[in-house]
């Protein structure tokens, strides 16, 4: 079993996820796929946490407060939201493995740095072995990279795609985590009913 994990590292709640993805089965490959979650909110309409004022304030005290107990360690960088390309571009240039992913999840969560910091930026190239001139070259591969995201269905991060279906958010860890387990589960007569509820009403959303 493959699950793809697609992720941004300015989305908190992936760095949470990704703390969980370890208890995943042995017989399941995680592949994680570096995405652009604000091309992905422009592709769907939608805004994001951090863009809410109310929800921005409510979600970093829910991050805060999940991280606590938990257990895990977390350290909110000197600003945020903030601009990601050159940690994604770092990590589509290096190859995103498990590895490079944490290390680059601990240098804003855990570091609390953003790579706008050009010190412990280019400490972290150097410890990397990595050009900063070289980033340039995966603009393309990154968009490529959401689009094709977005074609799959994901319309947020961080979310799981395993056998065609969406686990999306933090949140839905246990869900990814059972169904990695026991797949046959969610081929239920309530699963399937909840795949065919019809829409009854709309709100018109052309701003009319």
């Amino acid at each position: 079993m493959v699950v793809d994990w697609y992720f941004d590292f300015v989305s908190p709640f992936a760095y949470l996820q990704w703390q969980r993805l370890g208890e995943l089965p042995a017989s399941v490959r995680l592949v994680p796929r570096p995405v652009l979650l604000a091309g992905i909110l422009d592709h769907w309409g939608q805004r994001g946490p951090a863009e809410i004022a109310p929800k921005r304030l409510f979600t970093y005290q829910h991050v805060t407060w999940l991280a606590a107990r938990r257990g895990v360690a977390l350290r909110f960088p000197a600003g945020h939201p903030f601009n990601p390309l050159p940690l994604l571009r770092l990590a589509l240039a290096l190859g995103p493995s498990t590895e490079l992913v944490g290390r680059l999840f601990r240098f804003v969560w855990v570091d609390g740095h953003l790579p706008q910091e050009p010190g412990p930026w280019s400490a972290l190239l150097a410890e990397l072995g990595a050009v900063e001139t070289h980033l340039s070259e995966q603009k393309e591969p990154l968009r490529r990279a959401t689009q094709e995201a977005v074609a799959a269905g994901v319309f947020g991060v961080p979310t799981a795609l395993v056998d065609r279906r969406l686990f999306w958010g933090d949140d839905a860890t246990e869900m990814l985590l059972d169904y990695c387990r026991a797949p046959d589960r969610f081929d239920s007569e309530s699963m399937r009913r909840a795949a065919t509820i019809p829409v009854a009403a709309a709100r018109d959303l052309s701003g009319r």
